[in-house]
């Protein structure tokens, strides 16, 4: 029987496939709120420009988390990108 180890050899991936935005990260990152900047953009659900940036290829909501929104920004944003997709705007 062949020695299954040499096939999952973490060693030979290259040092990119590591990233992940799922995988658990060794670093903290320190970014601030966009929304909470000196002029920053108003969240509102006629502004898609900006909307689509906090949504997925399959317009899913990205989280708090990778996209670093602060917790009461994310509710408003999940609340205008909700409205938006309910008046086909998105």
């Amino acid at each position: 029987m062949k020695n299954r180890k040499s096939k999952f050899n973490r060693k030979s991936q290259s040092p990119l496939a590591k990233l992940s935005l799922f995988q658990k990260n060794d670093m903290r990152y320190s970014k601030k709120c966009p929304f909470s900047k000196k002029n920053a953009e108003t969240i509102d659900y006629k502004n898609t420009k900006l909307l689509k940036k906090y949504l997925t290829e399959n317009n899913k909501i990205l989280s708090s988390k990778i996209t670093s929104v602060s917790q009461s920004s994310q509710r408003k944003l999940a609340a205008e990108i909700k409205k938006a997709k309910i008046l086909g705007l998105i």
